[in-house]
């Protein structure tokens, strides 16, 4: 066992005495069972389809939890028939093309870092097979247009190769998702996800000029444009369509110089609700913080190393054009007026403490899942009337689904987003599971907590997307007449219903 893992694991022992903490390996893929593909590719395009175990394997599930715990138990479950890589769009819509006569399901796919089930082939039976379409190989930028600050760009790019290719023009797009490394444009788009800023143009939504998406029924090209008022918004019918209604291919995305200024500051608390309101006058100020993240106690305990009875609440603005620190003095004095204890420069630490444990979290997740653990997080947002209680009824629920499940943990709360009108709430449950019974153990806690987010009118999901986990919730805050044109919409584009079936709506 590694250094960092024995460290981590120590930690939790120290925490949570009762549990178990064995490591479980995960077994050899070549004992793992995969079925022999049902479906084979025509001619045309056989040289962008692999039917290997392993790439079948690897596409099969995304990177929630009960996705790893289930490798780790070698649970295999279904799995694509094909991994299908278009080289080009053309490939894209010969695909559709053939899927749609022959009855077989598409499941595009990015960077596979879905943690809602928004990749997995969970499927009634009634298609002829399942193909993932791994769109990796359209991974360009085609275009900058520097005037404009924007670029042109394929949506099977990763994170980290996007910056990469905008950093010589002194550009970048400023969306990081806690899975940049391992997720795509594409997948921001299809999701509607949210990056690592607090505040103002996080939300993948507000970076789009124009998208082109390949259908069933065709091609869609919005036209692109700083802003338009000619009726509904094309864009916005497929952002967040996750897959089901056609497969975006690229898009030109509005671009932001990279910044030049930075400062920051952790602020401790004696009381959250002080705390809290801090957050919300920063939220209203318009200062515009580019970190703006109230961690409650535990979790400012757990991963900032902070011990404060109110909380942490970490604070960063950035800049291309000017000096930032009279921004942060006077987001400081908002937090003084609410109680808050900026800490001295010299010990202002828990920030970068918080920062590494972020970037480190899914590693460490993976890690405490082989272990038995439950380690998983749900998020929502709210306005801000309504936190205190939200926030009272969700630790409650989850607490008793605990207990009912048998697992004995903490949870913790964390803002990962905040707006003149409400928070994002992001909650982290770390308990001891029976190991071969933690999936259905967290099963138990998601369902108790996400009756209480519906309940009181929380959104399903901030920024995690629907997939399949959410669908009985999203289908409950989904206006009915909206559903049914969603219906007609997928019926229009999808004839065959072979987009992602299962996602978003059943097909009709």
């Amino acid at each position: 066992m590694g250094a960092e893992r024995a460290a981590l694991v120590g930690r939790v022992a120290s925490l949570l005495p009762g549990a178990e903490l064995v490591d479980h390996p995960p077994p050899p893929v070549g004992e793992l069972g995969v079925g022999a593909p049902r479906v084979a590719a025509p001619s045309a395009i056989a040289d962008l389809c692999s039917d290997e175990p392993v790439d079948r394997l690897g596409h099969a599930r995304g990177k929630a939890f009960r996705d790893v715990v289930r490798n780790l138990m070698g649970e295999v479950g279904r799995v694509p028939d094909l991994v299908v890589r278009p080289r080009a769009e053309r490939d894209v819509a010969d695909v559709l093309d053939w899927c749609t006569r022959a009855g077989i399901a598409v499941i595009p796919y990015g960077g596979g870092s879905s943690v809602v089930g928004g990749v997995e082939p969970r499927l009634d039976g009634e298609h002829a097979g399942v193909v993932s379409l791994d769109l990796g190989r359209l991974a360009d930028v085609v275009e900058v247009d520097a005037a404009a600050r924007a670029a042109r760009i394929q949506a099977g790019i990763h994170g980290p190769a996007l910056e990469d290719r905008l950093r010589p023009h002194g550009l970048t797009l400023r969306h990081f998702p806690q899975s940049f490394e391992f997720s795509t444009l594409g997948g921001w788009l299809a999701t509607r996800a949210g990056g690592h800023y607090a505040t103002v143009l996080t939300h993948i939504d507000d970076l789009v000029e124009s998208l082109r998406v390949v259908t069933p029924a065709g091609v869609s090209e919005s036209l692109r444009s700083p802003g338009s008022g000619a009726g509904p918004s094309p864009d916005r019918l497929f952002l967040g369509s996750e897959g089901t209604l056609g497969v975006i291919t690229e898009a030109w995305m509005r671009l932001q110089e990279r910044p030049r200024w930075r400062a920051g500051a952790s602020v401790l608390f004696a009381r959250y609700e002080e705390a809290v309101g801090a957050t919300r006058a920063l939220a209203q100020s318009g200062l515009n913080p580019a970190n703006c993240r109230l961690l409650d106690p535990m979790e400012a305990l757990l991963n900032a190393g902070a011990d404060s009875p109110g909380g942490v609440l970490v604070l960063g603005f950035e800049s291309a054009d000017h000096p930032v620190d009279a921004a942060l003095e006077r987001a400081l004095e908002l937090c003084r007026d609410h109680g808050g204890e900026p800490q001295p420069r010299a010990a202002r630490d828990a920030a970068e403490t918080w920062r590494a444990a972020f970037l480190r979290m899914p590693y460490q997740r993976d890690a405490l899942a082989a272990h038995g653990m439950i380690v998983e997080t749900f998020e929502t947002a709210c306005t801000w009337g309504a936190f205190a209680e939200l926030r009272e009824a969700v630790m409650a629920a989850a607490r008793e689904a605990m207990r009912a499940a048998g697992a004995e943990g903490v949870v913790t709360c964390r803002f990962t987003h905040v707006y003149p009108d409400g928070p994002a709430p992001y909650f982290g449950v770390y308990a001891s599971g029976r190991w071969g019974s933690t999936v259905a153990q967290w099963d138990e806690i998601k369902a108790a907590v996400s009756e209480v987010l519906s309940d009181r009118g929380a959104t399903i999901t901030h920024h995690h997307a629907v997939g399949r986990d959410h669908r009985p919730w999203y289908d409950r805050q989904r206006p009915d007449p909206f559903a049914a044109a969603l219906r007609a919409v997928k019926s229009t584009l999808d004839p065959g219903g072979v987009l992602n079936p299962g996602v978003l709506i059943d097909p009709s």
